[in-house]
């Protein structure tokens, strides 16, 4: 049986009349990438006012790896909201946000004790995750990466790389931040070969000690383990033990962005378990409740204690309800096994990328690890210009065929999949076959060719 469902065309009646309210009524600075409004979802399916059902490979940016209206998630929610809403953790604590803290302890990579903090979003998360680490250091500079994004708040919007829209007309910026290029091997900005690219890019860490900040003030060193809206970029694991090699030599922390890669996306419960990578300080978000606004900071018990008395909090930060929700999504990927069906996604994934970038030559490279993969779409694969038209082309043929696709990279020419790991092979399928239909006709109709 098909899971889309197409009543009307995309968007249908009921969705334009709701988008005119929306201009009427929202700034326009709120983007959204599909014309449709949803009216509810099950697992990997999402069904429109207008009756329509469409495969969500989206997934709320990375939210819903649990699936949408988990049963898992849904009952905890449902009791907790009977009990109470909310009471602010710093005024009368409660049970839930200790037991999601102690499992934040437990699952997050590190043999140490840890203690963790909650929040309400990724990019509060960062901001505090800088903020503990300057207590602990009392130093005052943070590197951070080219492509990175780690929020839009204004410390975690200057920490991100990428000016358009995130950055532009928002200056100034907040002070001691400090960039370096990222192992985007595709892309070397010093072309170097792809086993070299790396290296040179932990050698720049070291070099930005002689040309941008003094090592004796930089507190931490912030990176994505693979890169989210900068592309789905993967590192080899000889960068990440010879930037953490780099970060004990000089006794600057080391802070791994897991707000996107988190919760099972790459088939490990955090990236930094794939590359053998033991942050001092772990940000995690968007699916740790399955799409209510929670954020975590896990870390080192003595550097999450650096700040005085009061120096941490927020008056939503843990709520109860996201919290209950949180420790029902552990269910979920313990009793779902969404660990290994990640992986066996991946593979999936793997295949069919790997075909049409044989096929067609719009697809310049495939990439990922576990569920979380992307496809860079080029004009030219030996310029490799960026096809962000064709790639705006793709993703539009597809919502309108039934399947919601995003895009990502700073050049806007990567297609992303963050679809629920409770995605079935029936719906990869399918999904699948109207990307690979939509490639093929917008290579057509661009003339691309090798």
């Amino acid at each position: 049986m098909k899971s889309i469902v197409l009543k009307t065309p995309i968007p249908g009646p009921k969705s334009q009349s709701w988008m005119k309210r929306r201009q009427a009524s929202v700034p326009r600075g709120p983007f959204h990438a599909v014309p449709v409004f949803i009216s509810r979802a099950q697992g990997a399916v999402i069904e429109d006012v207008d009756g329509n059902q469409l495969l969500d490979f989206a997934g709320g940016i990375g939210c819903m790896n649990v699936g949408h209206s988990a049963p898992e998630v849904l009952q905890p929610a449902q009791s907790q909201l009977s009990r109470f809403t909310h009471a602010c953790f710093h005024v009368t604590p409660y049970e839930a946000y200790v037991r999601l803290a102690e499992e934040l302890n437990n699952r997050t990579p590190g043999e140490f004790p840890k203690k963790t903090l909650l929040l309400n979003s990724g990019a509060e998360a960062v901001e505090n995750a800088v903020k503990i680490a300057r207590a602990y250091t009392g130093r005052p500079a943070i590197i951070c990466f080219e492509h990175a994004f780690h929020g839009r708040t204004l410390l975690a919007m200057s920490l991100t790389s990428k000016t358009h829209p995130y950055k532009v007309g928002f200056g100034p910026f907040a002070p001691e931040i400090y960039r370096i290029p990222y192992p985007y091997c595709y892309r070397c900005p010093n072309s170097a070969s792809p086993s070299e690219c790396p290296m040179h890019s932990a050698r720049q860490l070291e070099d930005a000690f002689n040309s941008l900040v003094s090592v004796e003030s930089v507190a931490a060193v912030l990176i994505e383990p693979i890169l989210g809206e900068g592309g789905f970029v993967v590192p080899p694991i000889e960068f990440f033990e010879r930037l953490s090699s780099i970060c004990r030599e000089h006794d600057i922390l080391l802070i791994a962005d897991e707000v996107q890669t988190g919760y099972g996306r790459t088939g490990t419960l955090f990236a930094s378990e794939q590359f053998g990578l033991v942050p001092d300080l772990l940000i995690a978000g968007k699916s740790i409740a399955a799409g209510l606004p929670l954020a975590s900071v896990t870390g080192r018990a003595e550097v999450m204690d650096a700040s005085v008395v009061g120096g941490l909090g927020g008056t939503y930060g843990g709520n109860p309800v996201a919290c209950e929700v949180a420790l029902g999504v552990f269910k979920a990927i313990d009793e779902g096994a969404l660990l290994s069906r990640a992986r066996e996604i991946g593979l999936a994934m793997e295949r069919r990328f790997l075909s049409w970038q044989e096929r067609f030559p719009l697809v310049g490279d495939v990439r990922g690890v576990g569920a979380m993969r992307a496809i860079e779409l080029v004009r030219n694969r030996a310029t490799r210009e960026p096809a962000k038209e064709e790639t705006e082309a793709i993703l539009r043929h597809c919502y309108e065929e039934g399947v919601i696709l995003i895009s990502a990279g700073t050049y806007g020419n990567v297609i992303r999949l963050l679809l629920p790991l409770v995605t079935t092979d029936e719906q990869l399928d399918e999904g699948f076959t109207v990307i690979e239909k939509a490639i093929a006709k917008v290579t057509r109709d661009a003339a691309i060719s090798v």
